[in-house]
């Protein structure tokens, strides 16, 4: 029986990393097609039936695209920082409470939080074995952008935590059946939503890289497969990201239509995002993280466990 059931969430992890890949390839293409309607322009449209294709032949693309790296790299590092990072993108997906046979985490949102921390990691490691420059500077923006917007993230979070007293997420649907916890924390819920942009390294908050001095920041000097792998990470937690807002703020895990609805719309926020407002000046996002957010989410941490204490 106990092999069995290890079957299972072996399997069940399997369906899982299918579903976000699939997942991932799609976004892309909607992205690509979002931002040419914006732009007026049409995006892709000759691969199959108005393009739906077109993510596939680009991961084909990528991976058999011959596999550079620079000659006075630390090979190790600059090789395997790309795969441990879409590998932590896609442990992270374990903590969403399915209604199938995969771990029930009781501390999920711990994990979460650890999870993202390890990916900062990551991200140092790519932009300093390439030993370029310009990758180093990209690396080092995008790990202080990290950190920095990872405490609103946390003191956000425990607004939530506070009101359902659990890190258990399964509890954020049976906290959420008469009112979502958004109608209560709108403040918090947009702060929460600008900074997970900072945190995944979205436009207005894409530091990391910048045309005109690091080109595409601490992952410059990647090609083929390295490239692919940094590419997935980023938006399997744009994906994840967007569940975890809807489970926070939006009604818990729900297997309803209105539910995959509104992953998708606020996925497609995101590429909204992008194709309509200019990248942000590097001093006022870190003003932004820690004059801004910072203040509020505690204020309102304060605010909810005074209401915590008086409904005990």
């Amino acid at each position: 029986m106990y092999m069995f059931d290890i079957i299972l969430v072996f399997l069940g992890g399997l369906i899982l990393i299918l579903g976000v890949l699939v997942s991932v390839a799609f976004l892309t293409l909607l992205e690509r097609k979002v931002l040419g309607y914006v732009q007026i322009r049409k995006g892709p449209n000759k691969l199959g039936i108005m393009g739906i294709l077109q993510p596939f032949s680009d991961a084909i693309k990528l991976f058999t695209k011959e596999q550079t790296f620079p000659m006075f790299s630390n090979y190790m590092s600059y090789y395997f920082s790309p795969v441990i990072s879409f590998i932590l993108s896609l442990v992270v997906w374990m903590i969403i409470p399915y209604y199938f046979s995969l771990i029930s985490f009781n501390l999920g949102l711990l994990f979460f939080l650890c999870c993202t921390s390890m990916g900062v990691y990551t991200v140092m490691i790519a932009g300093w074995s390439s030993n370029s420059n310009y990758s180093l500077l990209g690396g080092l923006r995008a790990v202080a952008q990290t950190i920095s917007y990872e405490v609103s993230l946390a003191l956000i979070m425990m607004s939530s935590i506070i009101m359902m007293m659990s890190l258990n997420l399964v509890k954020l649907g049976e906290y959420q059946n008469l009112i979502w916890f958004f109608f209560f924390m709108i403040p918090l819920s947009l702060s929460w939503f600008s900074s997970t942009l900072a945190e995944t390294n979205r436009t207005p908050f894409d530091f990391a890289e910048g045309e005109s001095e690091l080109v595409s920041g601490f992952n410059v000097e990647y090609s083929s497969g390295g490239f692919a792998m940094i590419f997935l990470a980023e938006y399997s937690s744009i994906l994840f990201m967007s569940l975890l807002f809807i489970l926070i703020f939006l009604g818990g895990y729900d297997l309803s239509f209105l539910f995959y609805l509104s992953v998708s719309f606020i996925s497609f926020v995101f590429i909204w995002v992008r194709g309509t407002l200019p990248r942000y000046r590097y001093d006022k996002l870190m003003y932004l993280a820690w004059k801004s957010y910072l203040p509020v989410s505690l204020n309102f941490l304060l605010f909810f466990i005074g209401v915590k204490v008086l409904l005990i």
